[in-house]
């Protein structure tokens, strides 16, 4: 069995030294936070070009009906050939090719010109058949069918008149947003147009008061920069901290062996002292109490044979086997073993344990000591490569390129002020007008509801259709008051339509019907179509072969300037950004550095002899067994107390006093002797047994357990400089992907940033699709909007003019009234009158 136990013991050792000494290389990084995600400034989006979209409305429509008519009106593609000759030579431009184009919008001037003859002429031949009494008089007779008829006016009149105030709402509103949109719209250009001069001129370099463009993006570097720096603060106790975290359960396992060793140690002499101490007295206390025993069983023995003893010979077997029992003299003696470690511990093991151990937790200090100088070194590398990141800018070759850009911008921002003034002045008269022509309109219909309210009240008022009624005159005159109204401006209302359809309308089909499709692109892209002055690929300093359109795609795919202005041959941006570049003397600093920071010594060498001593006493030859043997057998044989209470159960039975005095008074020293005596043999023999059973557990395994421990320090205290070098490594390692993380976050950002935003012409084609959307879907939209609703209003003015005249006559009473034989149903307005009769 105890082999056993010492094969498992062993067994459970050895697994406990394999892990704590395995290598510790397959650990995982300790630094004490992950690398996170940098924010950097975005301070370039002050220049910035917003991208504007069309917004949905609730006249989409209207707009959308306004685009079918003026598709019809046009269904002419881009006139490229008369385009190219109004710009290159525009004396050999032909009026009937601009006729043939603009087929449409002379059909439509013809009658606009038509409208405008007509409608003064009607109104003066209106003017002279009202001075004839003739239009708008009265109705010669009352018919069946002129009820009828004077409903299905009103409903008529009415039913114009409402489509009439739908169409002047839409044109009221339509030109509130036109001018709404028309204010920021023109100041969008010169606006756009500075924004972009400002954003190609700030790419290069920055001035002394401003902070965008390349040199923005490079003191952004300032947000890694002080990350590393700080990272590189905590890096020597981090290490430090991460080294004793890795190697503790070791070393401290070692430490723990060590100090159960040096127990055992100090344990074991004490018991040995003990074993040998005890085995001394109780083999004294037996030589003395021998003699004293011998002479105690004679008497008891005597008295108990005397014949006057009644029934005493049953105790005298018992009193004859009174005797000494367990004789220590023949038990192994330990004085070898006591000579072999006297001395010992030469060595205090419980100082050398506490200064193993505050040598080992003193690693932390120990790193920040040793890694002093190379961060400091580190500090001043990150210092050199904040000057290598300025080379970024210092570097930056679009100053030259983008000079012709930023000019031809200006050029075209001074240029367009006067024609954005006169658009404007243009606009402002235009709303003054179509105000007032709405209002006009609204004041004819107001008229027309006055007129229907004021004459459907008089009929139903009026008692005869010949009376005269006022009411149903007033209405009458209000109606041709409308019809005055409407011959008196429908011809201005014809004039403002005609120009403004004339502007909207050319605006629609000719620019940005063909600017969606990027038609203009291509007529500006062929070769001729441009005069020499507006070459934009040379204004532009293009690269060669390409043109406005492949410039414009590759911009709104957020291509950098140099990709657009073939710069890539000049300046290699992605070269200029390689990692390597600017951390590679940091990662060798961090390569090329070691330290000793395992140097712990767990175990001198006076105490190692002292254990190696104890591993070689003869203490496991010691044979317990024989101790534990004799300690089975008790002092005396025969129980003193038992014989002493049979004496006394003897001395109650005498009938001779004499007799029963003796037995009391052998019984009383039994007693003695057995209270003196042997109690104090009996615990020497107790505190013997503990000293055996803890020397008998021990000595089997005490060679092996020290062999053990010896190893186990041995070979943690060769290990532990190699592991921490290794956790050091690995950890540097751990640091140095971090930073280089952070690195590769500033210089990716920078990439993005330069071709996005500052160094990007994505700007260009932002301001492109803002034009199309502030001039087509912003401003033409509505305006033309403007004209198709003020167009409706003047065109249903036509019958509303007929609708209102032959309305007036039924307000007004009948000339000649014819009697009818019919019931009254003839004439619904007619009371018979009261007659007198004949006599």
């Amino acid at each position: 069995g105890s082999l056993l136990i010492a094969k498992a013991m062993r067994a459970l050792v050895l697994l406990l030294v394999w892990t704590l000494l395995r290598p510790a290389g397959t650990q995982q990084c300790h630094l004490a936070s992950p690398s996170g995600v940098l924010r950097f400034t975005d301070t370039h989006a002050e220049i910035r070009v917003p991208a504007l979209h069309r917004v949905p409305s609730s006249l989409d429509l209207l707009y959308g009906l306004v685009r079918r008519c003026l598709d019809l009106i046009q269904q002419n593609p881009l006139p490229t050939e008369l385009l190219r000759a109004a710009l290159n030579d525009p004396g050999s431009v032909r009026t009937s090719q601009v006729v043939q184009y603009e087929l449409g919008y002379v059909i439509c001037a013809a009658v606009a010109l038509l409208f405008t003859v007509a409608m003064p002429v009607a109104g003066m031949c209106f003017c002279y058949c009202r001075s004839r009494r003739r239009c708008g008089g009265r109705l010669r007779a009352h018919r069946r069918s002129l009820g009828c008829r004077r409903h299905c006016l009103l409903a008529s009149l009415s039913l114009n008149s409402l489509i009439i105030l739908t169409s002047v709402i839409c044109a009221l509103v339509t030109s509130q947003r036109v001018k709404g949109q028309m204010e920021p719209g023109l100041g969008a250009v010169p606006a756009t147009l500075r924004t972009l001069r400002q954003h190609i001129a700030n790419v290069p370099q920055v001035g002394p008061l401003s902070w965008q463009g390349v040199q923005m993006v490079v003191d952004q570097f300032e947000v890694p920069r002080q990350q590393i720096v700080s990272d590189l603060g905590g890096l020597s106790r981090s290490v430090g901290l991460s080294i004793h975290s890795q190697l503790k359960a070791m070393t401290y396992a070692a430490l723990a062996d060590l100090q159960d060793r040096a127990e055992d140690l100090q344990t074991s002499l004490h018991h040995l002292q003990i074993l040998d101490q005890t085995v001394r007295a109780l083999a004294s206390a037996r030589a003395e109490l021998e003699p004293v025993l011998r002479e105690r069983r004679r008497q008891v023995v005597t008295l108990l044979d005397d014949p006057r003893c009644t029934s005493c010979a049953s105790v005298l077997g018992r009193a004859q086997s009174l005797e000494l029992g367990a004789d220590y003299g023949k038990v192994p003696s330990v004085e070898k073993v006591l000579k072999e470690l006297a001395g010992l511990p030469r060595s205090d093991f419980a100082e050398m344990i506490r200064q193993g151990n505050g040598t080992f937790n003193s690693i932390p200090e120990l790193a920040v000591e040793r890694m002093a100088q190379v961060i400091q070194d580190l500090r001043e590398e990150m210092a050199r490569v904040t000057e290598k990141v300025q080379s970024i800018a210092d570097s930056f070759p679009l100053h030259d390129y983008t000079q012709p850009v930023s000019e031809a911008l200006g050029k075209a921002e001074d240029r367009s002020q006067p024609y954005l003034r006169e658009v404007e002045r243009f606009e402002r008269y235009r709303w003054i007008a179509g105000t007032v022509l709405c209002s006009i309109i609204l004041l004819i219909l107001a008229c027309n509801v006055t007129g229907m309210a004021l004459g459907a009240y008089g009929l139903s008022k009026r008692e005869d259709p010949s009376d005269y009624e006022c009411r149903g005159e007033a209405g009458a005159k209000f109606l041709l008051v409308g019809v005055g109204l409407a011959f008196l401006f429908s011809w201005l209302l014809v004039l403002l339509v005609f120009a403004t359809f004339l502007v909207g309308g050319n605006i629609q089909t000719l620019v940005c019907r063909n600017w969606v499709n990027q038609e203009i692109y291509k007529f500006i892209d062929t070769p001729g179509n441009l005069p020499p002055s507006m070459n934009l690929t040379h204004q532009l300093n293009l690269r060669r072969g390409s043109n406005l359109s492949t410039t414009y795609r590759e911009c709104k795919t957020g291509a950098g300037l140099w990709e657009v202005l073939q710069l890539d041959r000049s300046y290699d941006l992605d070269e200029h950004l390689k990692t390597p570049k600017y951390t590679a003397d940091f990662q060798k600093r961090l390569g090329d550095f070691t330290a000793h920071l395992g140097d712990v010594r767990l175990l001198r060498s006076e105490g190692r002899q002292d254990l190696e001593t104890f591993a070689r006493s003869s203490m496991h030859e010691v044979d317990y067994r024989r101790y534990q043997e004799e300690m089975k057998i008790p002092v005396v044989q025969t129980s003193l107390p038992g014989l002493a209470r049979n004496l006394e159960g003897l001395q109650k039975m005498q009938r001779n006093s004499t007799v029963a005095g003796r037995l009391a008074a052998e019984a009383q020293a039994l007693w003695q002797m057995q209270n003196s005596t042997v109690q104090s043999q009996e615990a020497l023999v107790a505190k013997l047994g503990e000293s055996v059973q803890f020397l008998s557990h021990l000595a089997p395994h005490l060679q092996e357990r020290v062999k053990t421990t010896l190893a186990t320090v041995a070979s943690v205290e060769a290990r532990l400089p190699v592991q921490a070098q290794q956790i050091l490594r690995q950890e540097i390692g751990c640091f140095t992907r971090k930073e280089l993380r952070y690195f590769t976050q500033y210089l990716n950002w920078v990439g993005q940033t330069l071709r996005e935003d500052v160094a990007s012409c994505q700007p260009l084609a932002t301001a492109l699709d803002n034009g199309r959307v502030i001039l087509c879907d912003r401003i033409a939209e509505p305006w033309n909007a403007f004209w198709f609703s003020l167009g409706c209003c003047t065109f249903f003015l036509i019958p509303n003019i007929i609708l209102a005249v032959r309305l007036t006559k039924h307000f007004r009473p009948i000339r000649n009234r014819l009697i009818s034989t019919g019931s009254e149903e003839t004439c619904p307005f007619h009371i018979p009158r009261v007659t007198a009769l004949k006599l």
